[in-house]
């Protein structure tokens, strides 16, 4: 696979499974045995995405992640995004706000053979809180 392939089939991952909610794409483009290194080891990668994608259309019908910088070097692609949304269902334990949210997030994916492998992944959550009103304000 070509580095512009890999950069491709990232943001068709995205786009259908963030953007538009169709989770099938996960069964089809991460391997059974791929890995989230922001979760424990062992976690099934495919079950934990569906749930993070079902937990944030949920709590933001209306989630959308509009990518900034997608950069592809050999197996890596790198994007550099921005999530928005209204916040209209619960939350991590929080009731829904009505608020609207803009988020950034770098994602670092590895491919191999049109499987995403390996995943990377930071999030702006104190941002978030804040946005969210859950977030104590900083002293100064």
């Amino acid at each position: 696979m070509t580095a512009e392939t890999n950069r491709a089939l990232a943001l068709m991952i995205f786009d259908r499974a963030f953007n538009h909610g169709d989770t099938s794409v996960i069964d089809e483009r991460l391997p059974t045995s791929g890995t989230d290194h922001q979760e424990a080891q062992g976690t099934d990668m495919r079950a934990h995405l569906k749930e993070v994608v079902r937990m944030l259309r949920t709590a933001f019908p209306d989630l959308h992640f509009e990518i900034h910088d997608a950069l592809s070097e050999g197996e890596i692609v790198a994007l550099h995004s921005t999530m928005t949304g209204t916040h209209l269902a619960p939350f991590r334990g929080m009731p829904p706000t009505g608020r609207k949210i803009e988020v950034r997030h770098m994602h670092f994916l590895r491919w191999q053979d049109g499987q995403n492998t390996d995943l990377w992944h930071l999030w702006d959550m104190p941002g978030l809180m804040r946005q969210l009103g859950n977030s104590p304000q900083a002293v100064t």
